[in-house]
């Protein structure tokens, strides 16, 4: 029996049928995206869209530093020297207008003001007001812009960081970092064009899921792919004991050439990620460990980032590795540093927070700039959403905590396409209500996507019967913030 003669043979109605859907769903796809003129380069996902950027970029690459738990505006950023002698008063009811509030204050008989304990001084040409405890970035001041009123949907951690880096609090939806790999694609054909760091060293705090830097509906191909802080970087990043490198290579080839069967014959787009992911992997157990060997670093750098960049997986080791990232191609690198959530021991628990990310984010606009690296790279430094400017729980002249605070919160920016030495925006004296230039999530997200060269209104993905974008219906770019 013939090859032709046994494919007939072998094929069912429900096989035929199957197979005929599919070829006319990807006929369907392929005019879709024709008409889109997003056609992805045919060669290779990792050079993303053809057609993109949509314009000439200000950035090429994004180093976002979330700082989970959101820290509290009016202690680090946001100067209001007026409630100095409001200490212990009720905080206005016209100020709170009926907000809504988490059930750690709802039952609270009074919401006493609690001004910060820091000290506050104006630096740089800029004029800029940080607080004393972020004296490294307060020297960098004139380098960053400072948008003082941001504000959120959300009012608690999961929903609020959901809508951060997904434009949505319910879960399901691709991050920031999927949509700019989606979009752009990867200068490093030997890395990842999405990585996302966790500071290993904080063991406490809001939990961290994996769909903050995941892909939601987009391909998996473009997820954030998460180096670990402790043991090797990814798993399965070294060949077993007495497996040579050809051996592995071999496996590799002998695994993809079933799936492209598979490929042709199911027209599974997660079959070609599957492809894609099992080569990338195999090119990155020899771009990984040069990467994440920090020891080639000189010495001076390391007396830059600070003491503990000797630590791996501390915040200030992760922030020379996002340098060593986007130096190689990766196109965007998000760190994530929990323990900002401070309801109680706030004096105490932000020192140390800031202790431990004070001078290494400074070190890294410097070093960026020296190495002629921050004008294409944008920084992004900022929280879910803010903290009250009245106390929760028990309040003492030396000690106090803030609930959460969605209406108004602090996001500091920097590099590619950023104004420098800007303060945009204006809140109340109590920190409380913005009174000048609102700048939501969605026009933060829509702004960081125009420094790239995306105009957020056009990079859709159809699910779901309509097409998908990261602002969703809403956002706005922030022009005035911009060079």
């Amino acid at each position: 029996m013939d090859a032709m003669a046994e494919h007939f043979q072998r094929m069912t109605r429900r096989r035929f049928f199957s197979q005929s859907g599919s070829v006319a769903a990807l006929a369907a796809l392929s005019s879709l995206l024709a008409d889109d003129k997003m056609a992805a380069a045919s060669d290779s996902p990792v050079k993303g869209f053809a057609r993109l950027p949509h314009f000439a970029p200000r950035a090429k690459r994004v180093i976002y530093l979330c700082q989970s738990g959101a820290p509290s505006q009016m202690d680090l950023f946001d100067h209001k020297p007026e409630t100095h002698q409001l200490f212990g008063e009720e905080l206005p009811e016209e100020i709170r207008k009926g907000q809504r509030l988490t059930t750690m204050t709802s039952e609270q008989d009074s919401f006493p003001v609690v001004p910060s304990m820091f000290r506050f001084a104006q630096h740089g040409e800029s004029g800029a007001w940080v607080s004393e405890l972020l004296p490294h970035i307060a020297s960098v001041v004139d380098k960053v812009c400072f948008v003082r009123s941001m504000h959120t949907d959300a009012i608690n951690h999961d929903p609020a960081i959901t809508l951060m880096q997904t434009g949505s609090q319910q879960a399901g939806r691709p991050s920031l970092g999927a949509w700019v790999s989606y979009g752009l694609g990867s200068d490093n054909h030997d890395l990842p064009a999405f990585v996302a760091l966790v500071s290993a060293t904080v063991r406490t705090g809001q939990p961290l899921y994996s769909r903050l830097w995941g892909s939601g509906f987009l391909p998996t191909y473009y997820q954030g792919v998460r180096f670990r802080g402790t043991e090797d970087p990814v798993l399965y990043l070294y060949n077993p004991k007495g497996m040579a490198v050809h051996v592995r290579k071999s496996i590799v080839d002998d695994i993809n050439t079933l799936n492209r069967i598979k490929l042709r014959e199911f027209l599974d787009p997660e079959i070609e990620t599957r492809i894609a992911q099992y080569e990338l992997a195999f090119r990155m157990q020899s771009s990984v460990p040069a990467l994440t060997d920090l020891s080639e670093e000189p010495q001076h750098i390391f007396k830059m980032y600070g003491p503990n960049t000797h630590t791996r997986g501390s915040y200030a080791a992760n922030c020379l590795l996002a340098r060593r990232l986007i130096e190689r191609g990766v196109r965007f690198v998000q760190l994530f540093h929990r323990g900002w959530d401070q309801h109680f021991n706030l004096p105490k628990d932000i020192r140390s927070q800031c202790l431990a990310t004070d001078q290494p984010t400074a070190a890294l606009i410097r070093d960026l700039e020296q190495r002629g690296l921050l004008e294409e790279t944008l920084i992004v430094w900022g929280g879910e959403f803010g903290r009250t400017i009245y106390c929760q729980g028990e309040l003492t002249h030396d000690n106090y905590g803030r609930d959460h605070h969605p209406r108004c919160f602090t996001v500091m920016l920097a590099g590619g396409g950023i104004k420098p030495g800007l303060t945009y925006g204006a809140t109340d004296e109590f920190s409380y209500n913005i009174t000048e230039n609102p700048v939501h999530m969605h026009d933060l997200n829509a702004t960081v996507l125009h420094c790239l060269g995306i105009d957020h209104l056009r990079l859709t993905f159809k699910f779901q019967g309509r097409r998908q974008r990261l602002t969703d219906v809403h956002g706005n770019v922030v022009r005035p913030i911009l060079t």
